[in-house]
């Protein structure tokens, strides 16, 4: 794993100046590096989140969330590897890897209008347009990803992810997630539009320029996004980086202050 920059700082205000006490439990998340093979090189897909929420704010990342507990739900249409063999890649249950790659599939689709998912196992949707009323829905609650898949004949394509790492936020900070990371291709005629009111930015980068920014002072990265764009700019294309070999252990930083900021150090 790439060694933090010491200039990797937290902003200012970013860490509460009294600290929960005990920590808060993390919630479970997912969040998807959305990669297209474009004439620099691979890109990889980037919001940033709306400057003032409650986490992250200011910062650029990839799509993502919380769990919602109706993503466990066991009559969603399946393709791909098995529940069980996403547990073994995260260490966790099978009622939680279920649930964990629903709703990497369910946010990437909510903040990106990319959709993994096909009328059968061989198939993914090319235009996700007649979906946008869903979309919103989705969004607002209002029914469950397994009741828009049933509901549309659609079946979700899990073969499309590949797990990449698993990262839990700092035990100093009020709001925790054990957050999943996953990647996978936009596939063929879809186009991420970033039409979420999370993010007030959406672009494609190559890794290098996304890291250049933030070495320039353009833009906000938190830790495990800086590492994962560093890992991403290793490989050359998408083929590459969804072949890469990847053991996953669970990643809990510390949080330090170091006299003038507080930075993050990864412990073992």
């Amino acid at each position: 794993m790439p060694e933090l920059p010491e200039e990797l700082v937290l902003p200012e205000g970013f860490v509460p100046a009294e600290l929960p006490d005990p920590p808060a439990v993390p919630r479970d998340a997912a969040t998807v590096m959305l990669v297209r093979d474009g004439a620099p090189g691979l890109e990889v897909f980037l919001l940033r989140r709306v400057l003032g929420m409650a986490f992250a704010g200011g910062m650029t990342v990839f799509p993502g969330g919380g769990v919602d507990k109706r993503d466990a739900d066991t009559s969603i249409r399946w393709h791909g590897e098995p529940p069980a063999w996403w547990a073994d890649r995260f260490s966790c249950d099978e009622a939680l890897a279920r649930a964990l790659v629903c709703a990497a599939v369910r946010e990437t689709f909510e903040e990106s209008g990319v959709l993994l998912a096909g009328t059968d196992g061989t198939s993914v949707v090319s235009d996700t347009r007649p979906f946008h009323a869903a979309r919103q829905d989705l969004v607002d609650r209002e029914y469950s990803f397994a009741e828009f898949l049933a509901e549309h004949g659609l079946v979700l394509r899990a073969d499309l992810l590949r797990p990449w790492a698993n990262w839990v936020t700092p035990a100093a900070e009020p709001r925790r997630y054990d957050t999943r990371f996953f990647l996978a291709a936009v596939p063929p005629g879809q186009t991420p539009d970033g039409a979420t009111t999370e993010a007030d930015e959406a672009t494609w980068q190559t890794p290098a320029s996304a890291l250049a920014a933030w070495k320039s002072g353009d833009r906000l990265l938190l830790p495990p996004t800086w590492v994962t764009l560093t890992e991403l700019d290793e490989a050359a294309t998408v083929a590459t980086a969804m072949a890469a070999p990847r053991t996953i252990a669970k990643i809990t930083p510390k949080l330090v202050h170091d006299g003038t900021h507080h930075r993050v150090v990864l412990t073992d």
